[in-house]
């Protein structure tokens, strides 16, 4: 009675259940109440306790398992399932707050382009049903399957894994931890562990859930032998018991297995995303000390490489959790089988793992060399393209090849030592499960325990489940081992030295009269020098003033606007500054984007502020040239901009700003004479002689305009070498050696005659040339002819506007070079980077597979010291992968046929008689398991060679083809993209394709293996592979086209990370000085998510498909048990029947193996894709052209004849030089002059032919230059450029980089060109060291080093463009008198900004319009007053004398 009343309750209890599950959905309830959450999980647990119990009960009294126990069992199920709500806690139902109904999230995917507000994360409204089948992932793959996808379509991650939680989270927890544990250890280490601790937690759960689960079906194999042998006295009933045991459990391993992996992926997004924005962070705050010590290839690599091998860990992780329950639960079922037997198994396994501690220790000393190698070839890559120009101007490009390539081979030669250790672990560990079993086997033979067969496949059940930890231990170890090496590096580079906030004592304004005030202030950019940079700097600024800071190359100038700025460090003193700052550094910083907003920076459009800011900066008349004006995009590094543009841009940067205190580095340099003025007048801001890069024209414009103008009221420091801007200054501070040497007005430091006098002495003497030169060709017209201040400054404005309309044309065709047609992009220079769509073609497979020619040279490291190579001839083109193929199809043929032997020859009963005797049935399996153990030995280490040699080809090709690309090449295309596919790309090919693609193929033998076991017993299995095989397919064919191009789109989205802290870590002074870290560090974190979206979507795919493929192996599984069951007693060899169970339990594992594989490899080979993309570029012409060599003396008298030269930059572009036609006699200099636009760097380029003409010839000493090779050309001409380029290494190397010169002739030089003191200093003399980029020189002594370049290689040719830009006119005298001397028998071609470089030339040749306007002597020219020339000497004499500067003439001419 008792139990009808228990089934009635329970009844009802069920239809109560049901009736409140469908309330939800009318209540809208979001969440579960607590009472139906407390209702389910004790109904979970109750059903839990009660089929144990009845389990337990049935097997202690030998019962026969009924049609209750199995109800019950589904019944758990059901109970297991409201389990997993209850502890979600959520209902999956959702409602709009528009209306009044309920929807379920995501029935009704939309194909059309989603907004940035309805790219909302679909996984974080899904469903537990939705969470455990990833079936949250479908609309994406509707979409996918329609169409390509685009980064817009694809959603966003949900809150928990954007890059702004985690950072923020990650923040916390470090701060948290240095407060409580201080700074004596790295704090990274304890703050990633809390930061992944609870996530970890969950996911090991999953782990050992699925490790234990694992071990089911070994325990039950000796059971199902036995019952398939003839112990059926309880009938059918027990088999279909033990099959859905069999079944229960490969289901709960799929489930967690799934959970985990996904969670260990999601959680190494996260800490991904937390590393990469704490090193930005890091990187923008790093001190220049700092900086020097970590380059930006070293700072890549820590992004690009390192954090992916930490992040790669998260998934190993949980294999150390697992490995310990294996290990466990394996022994325990051999020790079940085969009693005391399974402790010589346990003692070979613990042998087997001990060979790891060895390995591990040899392998991480290998992972660090290889990560320095690597550092070393990034960091000389990133140095190469970001001064590719200069490479190719100087011929030097072939000898950089040959430093890249001797990087890459020291690189190469520890990769190759740790894949050949990989190789051997891979041989070991392969090994492994046979050497375990040969030891359990032989010690269960000599104690005299039984074989049988049910032992002997339950063992070897239980030796193949130990053999995924065993082969996942190499890779584990390995892969913590590489993960150590990554987080020293990191943990290191984030405790490096900051930028110290309290060097800089910021005042309220409200509090003080002086904007700026330093108090006996002592700074050093170097802690350990015997001397500080700066010392006994005192000085207060008031409100409003006006100071200039001049002085010699290498006195201190930019270094105190640092101390100002607080970026050098202080050693003594205090700073004190009231007021915001902008800054205009000497060397221009342009961000990658159009113009408009590097000048807004940050702040919001006013289109009143903005257009007074470009009127004074003088851009008008440029946006008016520029193909889309204001949104005309600038290239990297503001590639496709003058110099004086990109100084004119940042200077209208810092003026938007409107900031209390202005810091100008020499600004002003850059521009033309009328715009320098202008800007000057409209700015005066602390400045780092932001006019060294601009003509005389636009220098004045600039003074005029914008410092004596927008910024009247503004406290400006600006430092300058044009003394004509230094009487406008309210205090002039001139530095010597250091110090302060004087302080004043202009008049009174001229009244000193200590030094000042010197500097304007200089300039007085370079003026007076041009007077004496305008003056003798008008002697007779002087009178007559002097103009009148009134009439004087139409003068130039006239002849302005009229060259201007002539030069329209050409600036328009320049601004457009690379420029598509479509409306939508005009004004682009960098397009988007190229993406193939679609399936990878099977050419890109092709060509892996058979990269590698007959003769290739593969190196076999013997010891650190011995090199040895052998010169393979026997391997053709893709001839190894037959091989591998065939030594891994040996290796499965030998370990099925060895684990056959011993089903087959084992006795089915301890009663049974053996078929052989034990001496031969164990002999022959351990001459098949050795014979497999070989066969892998093989097998790896040709991988590692092929892959290897693979991987090398493809780095030559792509380098090779990098280093002959065109300029235009580099001008389109970010460093960060080309770096991109060096670091990371590169390793996937140096350490990922060959295994990927190698286990494509081994898993496909296995499971052929496999199949043909199974088969064999039950043939029908056979026939239902067939259609399961085809749903697989199916499955791919549905998940590859999404899958693939969220990977594609995941390798796009990681160069603008690079891209973007590369850019950061130029300008981070800038970014600092303007207080942009808060705004530049939010765009990095919106450039990880970028990156994240397609990533997480990606792995996500990756379970969506795994999960549908481990259900199908499932219930082909569950068939093949099914059928084994139900045949009748004796028709099928029980023996042979427990071999097809024992492979049927890896039959899901090897199932999902093989998709996952391919699906893999592909996502791996869009790198292959990526690097041949860069191997099929349009290269220059040939560096050398054998039959037309040229005699080392050529040319002799450097005569250069243009004839109709035209030149454009594109094929659907117009002509930028137009029918030049003109003779440059030898050993004579020549003036190139035009205004901004008229294509004087053009002509350059053409002679240089980095540009190569569209039509006509260039003729040198009567040789067509274009019918020679670059190299011979390039080789023979000498510039010294705009931008001096000075490359990481030492003096000697930055001169000599050829090594063509003895040491005497370098101290010539460099005594020449005002350095050998300087250099003599140091204690190392001609060693004294080159940081990245020059940095530890100021852009003056770069200057100078480019111009002894120039001396030592004593071309007859020498072209000069604005070389001594940034030098003061007193050393600027000293270095023009030296190339008068040492060139006088050369050519020399000078395109220069301060008219007084070019007026004592033989010729002047006036450029505009891409047209020669005018071409004779400078006397000739000045004779005739409406000569373009004529003009400019007025202008700048006009300029210098009254028109900008309100100076008596005395002051001058002192």
């Amino acid at each position: 009675m008792l139990l009808v009343a228990a089934e009635i309750t329970q009844v009802v209890s069920c239809i109560v259940m049901i009736a409140t599950v469908v309330s939800f959905q009318k209540a809208t309830l979001v969440k579960l109440p607590r009472i139906i959450r407390l209702w389910w999980i004790s109904s979970f647990f109750q059903s839990v306790i009660c089929i144990t119990f009845r389990i337990h009960s049935a097997i202690q009294h030998d019962e026969l398992i009924g049609v209750d126990e199995c109800i019950d069992l589904l019944g758990l199920l059901t109970c297991a399932s409201l389990f997993l709500v209850s502890i979600r806690g959520k209902t999956g139902i959702s409602f709009t707050k528009s209306s009044d109904t309920v929807t379920e999230p995501l029935l009704q995917p939309s194909t059309e382009k989603p907004s940035e507000r309805e790219r909302k994360s679909p996984y974080g409204k899904a469903s537990l049903p939705q969470l455990v089948t990833f079936a949250w992932l479908n609309p994406l793959f509707v979409l996918g399957k329609q169409k390509p996808l685009d980064q817009t379509e694809i959603p966003d991650v949900d809150i928990k894994d954007c890059a702004q939680f985690t950072s923020h989270s990650f923040d916390n927890y470090l701060t948290s931890v240095k407060e409580k544990y201080g700074l004596q250890n790295s704090p990274i280490y304890r703050t990633i562990f809390i930061f992944i601790r609870k996530k970890a937690a969950i996911n090991a759960c999953f782990a050992v859930v699925t490790a234990s689960a694992s071990y089911v079906g070994p325990s039950l194999i000796n059971s199902f032998v036995k019952f398939l042998a003839g112990s059926r006295d309880s009938g059918l009933k027990t088999g279909y018991f033990l099959a859905l045991a069999f079944l229960s459990a490969k289901f709960v391993e799929t489930l967690t297995q799934r959970q985990w992996i996904f969670g260990a992926r999601q959680l190494g997004l996260r800490l991904r995303a937390a590393l990469i924005s704490h090193i930005y962070r890091k990187g923008i705050r790093l001190s220049n000390h700092s900086r020097q010590t970590h380059t930006s290839g070293e700072i890549i690599n820590y992004m690009s490489v390192d954090i992916q091998r930490i992040t790669d860990v998260m998934w190993y992780a949980n294999i150390v959790w697992m490995l310990p329950v294996q290990v466990s639960l394996a022994i325990y079922v051999l020790h079940k089988n085969l009693g005391l037997g399974a402790f010589a198994g346990l003692a070979a396994t613990f042998l087997i793992m001990s060979c790891n501690i060895p390995l591990t220790r040899i392998q991480k000393r290998f992972q660090s060399k290889i990560m320095e190698a690597k550092d070393g070839r990034m960091k000389a890559t990133s140095e190469v393209l970001k001064s590719m120009k200069i490479l190719k101007l100087q011929a030097w490009d072939t000898q950089y090849l040959h430093k890249l390539e001797a990087l890459r081979h020291i690189e190469y030669g520890w990769l190759w030592k740790s894949l050949r250790l990989q190789a051997l672990s891979a041989f070991i560990f392969w090994g492994a499960p046979t050497f375990i079993s040969v030891v359990t086997f032989g010690a269960c033979i000599l104690m005299g325990i039984p074989l049988t067969a049910g032992r002997v496949l339950s063992a070897l059940a239980t030796f193949r489940m130990l053999q995924d930890p065993i082969f996942s231990l190499p890779d584990l170890l390995s892969a913590l081992a590489q993960a150590k090496v990554s987080a020293d590096r990191i943990a290191l580079y984030l405790q490096e030295e900051e930028i110290k906030s309290d060097a800089v004592e910021v005042i309220p304004r409200n509090e003080t009269e002086f904007d700026i005030e330093i108090d006996r202030g002592i700074f050093s950019w170097d802690a350990d020098m015997k001397s500080p940079t700066l010392s006994d700097v005192q000085f207060t600024v008031k409100r409003g003033m006006k100071v200039a800071i001049c002085g010699s190359v290498g006195s201190g100038k930019s270094s105190l606007l640092s101390s100002v700025l607080g970026e050098i460090p202080k050693l003594g003193g205090t700073v004190k500054v009231s007021g915001s700052k902008a800054y205009v550094p000497q060397t221009p910083w342009i961000l990658t984007g159009n113009i408009q907003e590097n000048i807004l920076f940050g702040n919001p459009y006013d289109s009143e502020k903005y257009e007074k800011t470009v009127q004074g900066c003088a851009l008008v008349k440029d946006f008016e040239l520029f193909a889309s004006g204001d949104l005309t995009e600038i290239g990297e590094r503001g590639i496709n901009m003058s110099g004086g543009q990109k100084q004119r841009i940042q200077i209208a940067r810092a003026v938007y700003q409107d900031a209390d205190i202005y810091l100008l580095d020499d600004p002003f340099s850059a521009v033309d004479a009328h715009t320098g003025s202008q800007l000057f007048k409209v700015i005066l801001l602390l400045l780092d002689d932001p006019f060294s890069a601009v003509d005389a024209h636009t220098g004045s414009q600039l003074f005029k305009d914008c410092l004596m103008g927008i910024l009247k009221d503004k406290t400006i420091l600006y430092v300058t070498h044009q003394v004509e801007f230094l009487p406008a200054a309210d205090l002039i501070l001139v530095m010597q050696n250091g110090r302060i040497a004087q302080a004043g007005k202009f008049d009174e430091l001229l009244s000193q005659n200590i030094g000042f006098e010197v500097l304007v002495g200089a300039h007085s003497q370079a003026l007076e040339s041009i007077f004496n030169a305008e003056n003798s060709s008008r002697a007779s017209q002087a009178d007559d002819r002097r103009p009148t201040k009134s009439s004087s400054n139409d003068v130039p404005n006239d002849e302005e506007n009229t060259e201007n309309t002539q030069f329209q044309s050409i600036e328009k065709q320049e601004s457009q070079q690379s420029l598509p047609e479509d409306i939508a992009d005009r004004g682009r220079l960098t397009q988007d980077e190229e993406r193939e769509k679609g399936s990878i073609g099977k050419e890109v497979y092709w060509t892996y597979l058979t990269a590698i020619r007959r003769g290739a040279l593969v190196p076999v490291i013997i010891t650190a010291k011995e090199v040895y190579w052998t010169y393979l001839t026997a391997i053709r083109r893709g001839a190894l992968v037959p091989v591998i193929i065939t030594a891994q199809s040996l290796f499965q043929m030998l370990q099925v046929g060895s684990n056959y032997w011993m089903a087959w020859a084992s006795p089915t009963t301890s009663a049974s008689k053996p078929t052989v005797g034990m001496s031969l049935l164990f002999l022959v399996y351990i001459l098949l398991s050795v014979g497999s153990a070989l066969c892998v030995l093989v097998r790896a280490m040709l991988l590692a060679i092929a892959g290897l040699l693979t991987s090398q080809k493809f780095f030559n090709d792509m380098l090779h083809c990098i280093m002959r690309a065109p300029m235009s090449f580099f001008d389109s295309t970010p460093t960060g993209r080309i770096l991109n596919r060096a670091s990371t790309d590169q390793s996937v090919l140096d350490l990922e394709i060959a295994g990927r693609l190698g286990w494509c193929a081994f898993s496909i033998i296995q499971i052929l293996g496999t199949i043909g076991v199974m088969s064999q017993v039950a043939w029908p299995v056979f026939a239902l592979f067939v259609p399961v095989t085809a749903i697989c397919i199916w499955y791919q064919q549905y998940y590859i086209p999404t899958a693939r191009e969220l990977a594609r789109l995941s390798g796009i989205q990681r160069a603008p990370i690079l891209h973007h802290f590369a850019e950061s870590l130029s300008g981070a002074a800038t970014i600092r000085a303007f207080g942009q870290e808060g705004r530049f560090t939010k765009a990095n974190l919106i450039l990880i998510d970028n990156h994240s979206r397609p990533w997480f979507h990606n792995i996500s795919a990756m379970e969506w498909l795994s999960f549908r493929l481990n259900v199908l192996s499932n219930f082909v599984f569950a068939f093949s048990l099914i059928l084994l069951v139900s045949l009748p007693e004796g028709f099928i060899n029980p023996s042979i029947a427990g071999l097809a169970v024992t492979y049927g339990l890896s039959l899901n594992s090897q199932l999902a193996s093989i998709i996952w594989n391919i699906c893999n490899a592909e996502n791996k080979m869009i790198s292959v894709e990526r690097i041949k993309q860069y191997s099929r570029i349009k290269s220059e012409a040939p560096l050398v052209i054998e039959e037309c060599r040229l005699p080392n003396e050529w040319p002799e008298t450097g005569t250069i004849c243009f004839e109709n030269l035209q030149v454009r930059y594109a094929e659907h572009l117009p002509s930028v030089l137009k029918n030049i036609t003109c003779t440059i006699p030898g050993k004579k200099k020549v003036g190139v002059v035009g205004r901004t636009g008229s294509g004087k760097s053009t002509l350059i380029q053409a002679l240089f032919r980095i540009v190569e003409p569209r039509e006509g010839t260039i003729v040198i000493d009567d040789v067509d230059i274009c019918k020679i090779g670059l190299h011979d050309l390039r080789s023979r001409l000498s510039i010294i450029p705009q931008d001096p380029t000075m490359f990481d290494g030492t003096v000697r190397g930055n001169l000599d980089p050829l090594k063509q010169y003895t040491d005497n002739r370098i101290w010539e030089v460099l005594n020449k060109c005002q350095l050998g003191e300087l250099i003599r200093q140091n204690e190392k003399k001609l060693d004294s060291t080159v940081v990245e980029n020059g940095e530890n020189w100021s852009v003056g002594q770069r200057q100078l080093f480019c111009l002894g370049r120039a001396l030592l290689k004593r071309s007859s040719i020498l072209v000069l463009d604005e070389a001594t830009a940034s030098i003061d006119s007193a050393t600027d005298g000293i270095i023009q008198e030296t190339i008068r001397q040492e060139f006088a028998d050369c050519t020399v071609v000078t395109i220069a900004h301060r008219i007084h470089t070019v007026i004592d030339s033989d010729l002047i040749l006036v450029l505009s319009d891409g047209r020669i306007i005018e071409y004779d002597t400078p006397a000739k020219l000045l004779e005739k007053e409406e000569s373009a020339f004529s003009k400019l000497i007025k202008e700048y004499s006009l300029r210098t004398q009254n028109s900008v500067i309100d100076t008596k003439d005395s002051g001058y001419k002192h």
